[in-house]
């Protein structure tokens, strides 16, 4: 099939009108395209507060915030998103929408805007743009749906969070079927293939479009892509190839989490049966705060009181760390409001190696009763002005 300049031009419109709706995500956190990765971390931690639906926040909103992170916080996908999200020309400037290497930029654009290319042209032709010119989908082979996604909330300890670990959900979810396998087939028969489509898991239709008549290739309603059906279909679950259970899923948290993150589990959403790919599992982090430490990305705050005498002579005190209870050491002098560093006490990287420090602010504690004997002593040292 030849593109006509018609197509074309439409092509051109309905990309632009695309564009023009892409989020931008600077905005959404509220900083500048210049803005430093501990920039754009702050941002992001302050909306996520904000907007957390745990705290009668946006939900809505606090997806949009947490999107936006994900981009701008990665190197890669920011200098995608910078190059190819902001405006239709930058990425038509590339190449041109003429032919198909005026595709392969609007799909560079896409991806990294977090459009779905094929679901876009499934939505406005009954397919995929492969489907549109009779190609089918990547490799020839027919797209095919995949399990149900699923959201939950799961919160964890703040330690929990600087090192990771790994934990699992009890979830109620389509799972396969125990009884098939997940292949829809009752035990003993054979799977076949599909009447309707011949096994190719598409079938093909002309369509009437504003832009002329198309042939159509759309995936199999009957085997729903798979090309081949149950020769009889399992009692358990009715063909279907999946069941209603509550199931384990491991996860994984990775080191270095923040609040507001979303971690995605792919095959741990729910099961469609056939031999389809199991949806994935979004979980919504939230790390429960914990009174003895402060996070700022890498770093760890904390404050520790002392004696005047302590900060006047000098001393050693014990503080508590992530990593447990540590010796430090206060020098001579030291003044309320100073901030002493333990290197490396704070939360590993999660880009490179090592991890950041843990900063302790000192604040001297004042007695408000003073023995006869310690009255004395601090009178002796207002006397000699040297208090």
């Amino acid at each position: 099939m030849v593109i006509g300049p018609a197509f074309s031009c439409s092509l051109y419109a309905v990309c632009y009108a695309i564009d023009t709706m892409a989020r931008d995500y600077y905005d959404i956190l509220g900083v500048s395209k210049s803005a430093s990765t501990d920039d754009i971390k702050r941002a992001f931690r302050k909306l996520a507060q904000e907007h957390h639906p745990d705290k009668g926040g946006d939900p809505e909103k606090f997806k949009e915030v947490n999107e936006a992170y994900q981009v701008l916080s990665d190197a890669e996908k920011r200098g995608q998103y910078d190059k190819y999200g902001q405006t239709f020309e930058q990425a038509r400037s590339q190449g041109g929408f003429g032919g198909f290497e005026g595709f392969r930029d609007f799909s560079t654009w896409a991806e990294a805007s977090g459009v779905n290319f094929e679901d876009l042209f499934s939505g406005i032709f009954g397919g995929g743009l492969g489907d549109l010119f009779g190609m089918g989908s990547r490799g020839g082979a027919a797209r095919r749906r995949r399990g149900r996604d699923l959201e939950v909330a799961f919160e964890l300890d703040f330690k929990d969070a600087v090192f990771g670990v790994k934990k699992t959900l009890s979830l109620e979810r389509r799972v396969d079927c125990t009884a098939c396998s997940g292949s829809g087939a009752e035990k003993g028969t054979s799977i076949k293939a599909c009447d309707r489509c011949g096994g190719s898991g598409r079938v093909r239709s002309m369509q009437q479009t504003i832009f002329g008549t198309f042939q159509s290739v759309t995936t199999c309603p009957t085997c729903e892509g798979a090309g081949r059906v149950p020769e009889q279909q399992c009692r358990t679950c009715r063909g279907s190839g999946t069941e209603l259970r509550t199931d384990e899923v491991p996860i994984e948290i990775p080191a270095g989490i923040e609040e507001g993150m979303t971690l995605e589990v792919r095959g741990g959403g729910e099961a469609a049966g056939r031999g389809v790919p199991a949806g994935s599992l979004y979980v919504h982090l939230r790390v429960r705060p914990d009174e003895r430490f402060e996070r700022d990305g890498d770093t760890i705050h904390s404050r520790v009181a002392i004696t005047a005498a302590q900060a006047a002579l000098g001393n050693r005190v014990t503080v508590p760390t992530v990593d447990g209870d540590v010796e430090l050491k206060i020098p001579t002098g030291t003044q309320p409001g100073d901030q002493l560093r333990l290197k490396g006490k704070g939360v590993p990287k999660s880009r490179g190696f090592g991890r950041g420090d843990h900063i302790v602010t000192i604040e001297v504690a004042i007695p408000k009763k003073l023995s006869r004997k310690h009255r004395e002593l601090w009178e002796q040292l207002r006397e000699s002005g040297e208090e």
